[in-house]
Parts: C-alpha cells; sequence; structure tokens
C-alpha cells in the first residue's frame, strides 16, 4: 500500500515553508471539507494565494488540487468501507470517551500504515543482514532514543549483539570502528537530524550496512541508507507546535525482533538466560 496523503502531509509538515504548512495542517483538521472547496476557497481558507496552493499540491507528488481532492476523497470512502468510526482531531478532557475513540482509531492507523507501506523484498533483506551481523548498532538522538535502546535490548536477548547509547559523542566514537560486518540502524522522525546524518556517514565510511528507519522515504537519511524502512504518523492530528510519536518506529523494532526470533534456533534459549540472568532486580 502507497503512502496515504495524510501520512504525505504528516511526515512532511516540518519541512514545509510557512504557507505550505498553513495548507497542510488544514487539510489534517478539515479532510473531508477540502474534498468539496474550491482552489480559492481553500487557499482563502489558509490565507495563501492560489499559487501556493497549486505549489503545495505538486510537493506532495499531486498533479494538481483536483488530483489531491480525488485522493482524499477515495482514502475517505475506502475508510468507510472497511467498516472504520468517523474520528476527528479533537481531544479533551470534557470528553474523554469520544477522545479515546480518536486517538485509538489514529494510532491503530499508525501502525496499519506503517506496516502496509514495508516492501517484503527488503524487509527479508534486512532480517538477513541482522541475523548475520557481527553487531548492530542502533543511532538515535533526542526523543528517539528510548527506541533505539529498546532495539539494542531486544537484540542481545535473542543472541545478537547489539548496541545503543544516549551521548551522540560517544555513540559516532563506536561507529567510526565498525567494520564491513556490522549494521547500523538510524532512527529518525524526520529523517533530517544532523548528529543522525553524521553517524550514517560515519557507518559508510566503516563500510558497515545501513538502515534508516524515518518518516519519509525521500529524508536526507533514507538517501544515505542502504536499506530505508518507512514510518507513518498522525501526531500532527491532534497537535499544532512541535510533537513527536514513537509508536511507529517501536512497531518496527517489534516487527524486525519478532522475526528475528523466529529465524534463529537458539533465540528462545537466550531469552531464557538473558531473564534468568536479571530476575533478582524483578524480586
Amino acid at each position: 500500500m502507497e503512502k496515504s496523503v495524510l501520512d504525505t502531509i504528516c511526515a512532511s509538515l516540518d519541512n514545509f515553508f510557512e504557507s505550505e504548512r498553513k495548507i497542510g495542517t488544514y487539510i489534517i483538521q478539515n479532510t473531508a471539507k477540502v474534498v468539496d472547496m474550491t482552489v480559492g476557497e481553500l487557499a482563502q481558507a489558509c490565507g495563501v494565494s492560489d499559487a501556493s496552493v497549486s505549489r503545495f499540491c505538486k510537493k506532495i507528488d499531486m498533479k494538481g488540487f483536483h488530483h489531491l481532492k480525488i485522493t482524499l476523497a477515495k482514502e475517505i470512502s475506502e475508510r468507510g468501507k472497511e467498516g472504520e468510526e468517523e474520528v476527528s482531531n479533537h481531544i479533551s478532557v470534557n470528553d474523554i470517551d469520544q477522545s479515546l475513540k480518536n486517538i485509538l482509531a489514529n494510532k491503530v492507523t499508525e501502525i496499519t500504515q506503517t506496516v502496509s507501506m514495508m516492501d517484503t523484498k527488503q524487509l527479508h533483506e534486512i532480517l538477513n543482514l541482522l541475523n548475520n551481523a557481527k553487531t548492530v548498532q542502533f543511532f538515535a538522538v533526542g526523543n528517539t532514543i528510548p527506541v533505539a535502546i529498546d532495539g539494542a535490548f531486544k537484540l542481545n536477548q535473542i543472541g545478537i549483539p547489539a548496541v545503543s547509547g544516549t551521548i551522540w559523542e560517544t555513540q559516532i566514537g563506536y561507529t567510526y570502528n565498525m567494520t564491513a560486518d556490522d549494521v547500523v540502524i538510524a532512527i529518525s522522525n524526520s529523517g533530517e537530524s544532523t548528529a543522525v546524518l553524521r553517524a550514517l556517514e560515519a557507518a559508510r565510511s566503516a563500510e558497515a550496512t545501513t538502515i534508516s528507519i524515518t518518516n519519509s522515504e525521500k529524508s536526507s537519511a533514507a538517501q544515505l541508507s542502504d536499506y530505508h524502512i518507512t514510518t507513518a504518523t498522525r501526531e500532527k492530528l491532534f497537535l499544532d507546535g512541535y510533537c513527536f510519536s514513537r509508536v511507529s518506529a517501536t512497531t518496527v523494532i517489534e516487527i524486525l525482533y519478532l522475526f528475528l526470533t523466529s529465524m534463529r534456533k537458539d533465540a528462545y534459549k537466550s531469552i531464557v538466560r538473558h531473564e534468568q540472568a536479571i530476575a533478582f532486580a524483578k524480586l
């Protein structure tokens, strides 16, 4: 399945120019309404020019505004056929029941879109690389660090040597010592983090295989990597300002972990060994 229009907009919103961001935000918050609008009406609602709307459409790989409306209408219709409940981006403690439905529906969509965009042939190659890697380094900065640490924890648990860390200088120092037998997995929401890009460059110089997990297949991180996994995000449906969702990236890590566990005959033995070693800390 291709990335939906909303997912494309959500993934690119932080990289848009101001006028494009206004249009994207309006579409995210008024998807059904936009289907029945003209270019002029959307431009007026967003406080931008008609030309800005046309440029925005091309920016998200639409042939024009008519193409955008048809695509949005099709996506809305498909959701209806699948029996998905109509939800909004509204969250309020004064209506917790509906707000929970809205959050759940959009998180389910995040995961569904992420899984549907996976290339099975590429995923098979990635799994073989990880299964045979001498060492796997999960590289991340800021809000993505917990995902990277979780990835390293999971791979170590099933017998694949893996590392991650919270200090960027230490992480990249380790990257330069990697070899062609190693794999670096860079995780970044936008795929434009300078620290992550430098780590990928370091990994390439060490001839390690590089895999990136970002919200955009056009991101700089994706272009620098040997393999790329695209994640979907819907946080922009709820928050106008800076936001970040770990749900999709964590789902990717979980998928890799489950497949690798099924591929390794000693995986469960390794898990038991690890659990026994740390059992005293759980008492």
